[in-house]
């Protein structure tokens, strides 16, 4: 297969932005489209005829699930891959057929096992047939679920192993990004686009080009001109949310 049609659906910017960024690195995909709802993914399927879609199970709208069967008369898209930061809703999953289940936050590694099942599925003479082994494949999402949230970070000669909790914010500084953790300061050679693909999306949002904080943390917003907000931090550190990241403020709180 030359290419692999691919659509997004995620009611999540940011989650639609990691998965682009990892997509972008992979030989033979398309993404075609993507959609920020289940109403929106409804409409979509059956104009795009994607390949493969990768599938929110919890959006506006209606769950995953929902716009599987509400596509009616429609041809069922040919792979469907579900992601979803819960593991619970996995079997059901795997009984509407998906090919694969991806369970927040996941890495470049995981994508590529996930594309390669779908790519066999696609190949495949039984393209409906269940994938083999799923009693080890819901046991290694579990498994995943279980996996302690840690980022290795390299200094001077030994490894500190930060947990993703602890973070308070996350700033780019050139090929580094900074990982702000009390009073302490880590640097990680990463760009931040790729970092945030390993950030729980219920836990962080970025709210600038060159930021991402920890919604914990935040204590206040003031309004500023032009859209943009000041975010004080619990720690008195203060940070800016860009006008261009509005669109973040309900997952801060802001209604």
């Amino acid at each position: 297969m030359a290419n692999l049609r691919i659509l997004i659906v995620d009611d999540e910017p940011l989650a639609r932005e990691r998965l682009r960024t990892f997509l972008a690195r992979e030989s033979g995909m398309e993404v075609i489209g993507e959609c920020g709802d289940g109403p929106e993914a409804i409409s979509a399927i059956p104009k795009l005829n994607p390949d493969l879609v990768f599938l929110d199970v919890q959006m506006p709208g209606c769950t995953g699930f929902e716009v599987l069967s509400r596509l009616g008369s429609h041809p069922q898209p040919r792979a469907v891959i579900f992601v979803t930061a819960y593991d619970r809703f996995a079997l059901q999953a795997f009984e509407v057929h998906a090919v694969d289940y991806l369970l927040k936050p996941f890495d470049r590694a995981r994508l590529q096992t996930a594309l390669r099942r779908t790519l066999d599925r696609l190949q495949s003479t039984h393209p409906d047939a269940l994938p083999v082994g799923l009693t080890s494949l819901l046991a290694e999402i579990q498994g995943a679920a279980r996996t302690p949230n840690r980022i290795p970070v390299k200094s001077t000669g030994r490894i500190i192993f930060v947990d993703i909790p602890d973070i308070d914010w996350v700033g780019s500084a050139d090929n580094y990004v900074e990982l702000h953790v009390g009073a302490q300061c880590h640097l990680l050679r990463e760009t931040l686009s790729n970092l945030a693909a390993r950030l729980p999306l219920n836990q962080f949002v970025r709210i600038s080009r060159t930021t991402i904080v920890n919604v914990a943390r935040v204590q206040e917003l003031r309004s500023r001109f032009h859209g943009e907000y000041a975010v004080f931090l619990r720690d008195g550190t203060q940070l800016s949310l860009s006008r261009s990241h509005r669109n973040q403020l309900p997952r801060l709180g802001v209604r």
